[in-house]
């Protein structure tokens, strides 16, 4: 009889519903560290797909989700022409980069938000054991790929929003509509790392995780002039959310920015990302050497 292996594929039913992944599944791939993570991932793929139904209604959720908070910007845009001087198409271009790079993000690593639970239930315990990746391991314990629907809505109104937007299509537009969503992706998936590792010392830290990483997709979704005061400093400057979707945005619209920053932010993003990556990477790393097992 197969032992259970070092996966466990979650249906997309609900967070409680699991489908044991066996060794049977990853019988047939070669002793490399890449292939066994091949096979575990078209494990969760499989597992997921079978649920037919569910799986067909968790992609649509998805999409209703981007959908309300896109609603949101367009009910605000039926009050007002403008929202601190940008245009409605203008607000979907910023709005659709840190969609896009958020919902990339959340397809990769979003489950580490999970990181309370692995802890309390002892899952990371076991994980810690086995001679694989502990990160890599959590992250396809629930591969979500039923986001993959949120990432292709976005993908759909970020081109729509620069299309109308009129952004021209030059080489150097071009890439940087391509750059600007991968980098924020990394940063994002850097602030989900970061904040799940609380849970090594704190094990309810789920509302910091929240703020940081939902926040900042919110504070992200719209041009930073419609904050004020030490709140924009800090989250745009201080925490670099500022450099994930406004300044690239002001790039491809060929204008300057309002609160006189210089136009060369927009092509920081890659710079941040590689920031912020490096420090998830010292503070993962730094709780998994500190973790003490909570004994359940």
């Amino acid at each position: 009889m197969a032992e259970p292996s070092a996966a466990t594929a979650a249906a997309p039913a609900g967070a409680d519903r699991t489908v044991p992944v066996t060794t049977a599944d990853v019988a047939d791939a070669p002793a490399s560290t890449a292939a066994i993570y091949r096979a575990l991932l078209r494990a969760q793929v499989r597992a997921q797909a079978s649920y037919r139904a569910s799986f067909a209604l968790d992609l649509a959720s998805n999409v209703i989700f981007l959908g309300a908070d896109l609603l949101t910007v367009l009910v605000l845009f039926h009050q007002v022409p403008a929202l601190a001087g940008f245009t409605l198409a203008e607000s979907l271009l910023v709005f659709g980069l840190a969609a896009l790079g958020f919902a990339l993000a959340d397809l990769a690593v979003g489950n580490i938000e999970r990181m309370k639970q692995h802890v309390r239930t002892g899952l990371l315990d076991a994980v810690l054991i086995r001679p694989l990746g502990v990160l890599s391991q959590l992250l396809v314990l629930d591969l979500g790929v039923r986001r993959v629907g949120r990432v292709i809505t976005s993908t759909a109104v970020l081109a729509v929003a620069a299309y109308q937007a009129g952004v021209r299509p030059t080489p150097a537009n071009l890439l940087l509509l391509v750059v600007t969503p991968l980098a924020g992706a990394v940063f994002f998936g850097s602030v989900f790392v970061a904040t799940a590792t609380v849970a090594f010392w704190w094990v309810e830290s789920g509302e910091l995780s929240a703020a940081l990483t939902y926040g900042g997709r919110d504070f992200t979704s719209y041009p930073m002039t419609v904050y004020g005061g030490w709140f924009r400093h800090l989250m745009a400057f201080g925490l670099g959310f500022g450099l994930v979707a406004y300044y690239p945005a002001l790039i491809l619209l060929g204008r300057p920015d309002p609160i006189g920053a210089p136009a060369w932010l927009g092509w920081c993003g890659p710079l941040l990302a590689l920031a912020a990556a490096a420090l998830a990477a010292l503070v993962w790393r730094t709780g998994v050497r500190h973790y003490r097992s909570t004994g359940s």
